[in-house]
């Protein structure tokens, strides 16, 4: 189930517990102490908190960061990039959200990294489209691709080598998430999903879409840079049952969007996505995390 906002209050980080050793973050960011010493290494994202003789803390405004890192991460952002964008994150760690640690399918990844580097574009476009037909897309995002654009952008920043791997990869991906298809809709109306304002990333938005395709579920799919009237315009003409705002850059995620919305019959779930909604200016908004909760809560949404 996901929640607007997962207090802190029941969270492993606590108001009384104000700093937090590496095995701590670790543990409430269900990943590896090893990753956090590298973000702290290659990054600077580390602990700021040091009393002589100690260990260095982590702080709840460390935490904020890393935790921005993250989902960034998960949305697609190469982690140069997204290390660069959480050292500018300010907003306080209102929200941890329930992820549990992703098995990583580490052979395929491999091959597909081997692959990229040797520029195989018929071999990776094969295995991701047959990961796809195998095993759904939810599994293959979370187990193969993001795994592999992670691993890609780590290589490119340790070398400063490799944007050329990094643009046919995502290219790859994006072709293989539009080719997955519904075969009959389930659902009368169909579902809008849009990337805001000037937003341009939107490799986990197609990955919504695909996975909502994989289910039976027709969607009005608007992409990146969608302007706000050409959204406004759709929900008034088709009153769809859920809307999916999609914004990984701040200054992409207007509050005020959404709430101003025409008001339709039968009232639509509005849902957010993307780190780049400021979860505190929006208290009335119903945010997912991952790809899964999205689509779960859009299969609610079209009563399935």
């Amino acid at each position: 189930m996901v929640q607007a906002g997962k207090s802190l209050q029941n969270s492993p980080v606590t108001q009384t517990q104000e700093f937090l050793s590496v095995a701590g973050v670790a543990r409430v960011m269900a990943i590896a102490p090893a990753t956090l010493r590298t973000w702290d290494r290659r990054y600077g994202l580390g602990p700021s908190q040091h009393e002589s003789g100690q260990h260095r803390r982590y702080s709840h405004e460390d935490l904020a960061k890393l935790l921005h890192m993250r989902r960034l991460i998960v949305s697609g952002i190469l982690p140069a990039q997204a290390a660069e964008l959480a050292k500018q994150y300010t907003g306080p760690v209102t929200h941890i959200p329930e992820m549990e640690p992703a098995l990583i399918r580490d052979d395929v990844v491999t091959s597909l990294f081997r692959a990229a580097y040797g520029l195989d574009a018929r071999f990776l476009e094969a295995s991701l489209n047959k990961a796809i037909c195998d095993e759904g897309v939810i599994k293959t995002w979370q187990e193969i691709i993001v795994p592999l654009l992670v691993k890609i952008g780590q290589e490119w920043q340790r070398t400063d080598a490799g944007i050329e791997v990094e643009h046919l990869v995502s290219e790859i991906v994006k072709r293989c998430l539009h080719r997955v298809e519904l075969t009959e809709a389930r659902n009368t109306r169909p579902v809008l999903l849009a990337a805001v304002s000037e937003e341009q990333h939107t490799i986990a938005l197609i990955a919504v879409k695909a996975a909502l395709a994989e289910r039976n579920i027709a969607t009005y799919y608007l992409g990146a840079r969608t302007p706000n009237e050409a959204v406004i315009a759709m929900v008034s003409r088709v009153a769809p049952p859920a809307i999916f705002l999609w914004a990984i850059m701040s200054e992409n995620a207007d509050p005020q969007f959404f709430r101003n919305l025409p008001k339709v019959r039968p009232a639509p779930r509005i849902l957010l996505g993307g780190p780049g909604w400021d979860r505190e200016a929006c208290p009335d908004a119903h945010f997912v995390d991952d790809l899964a909760s999205t689509c779960e809560e859009i299969s609610r949404a079209v009563g399935l």
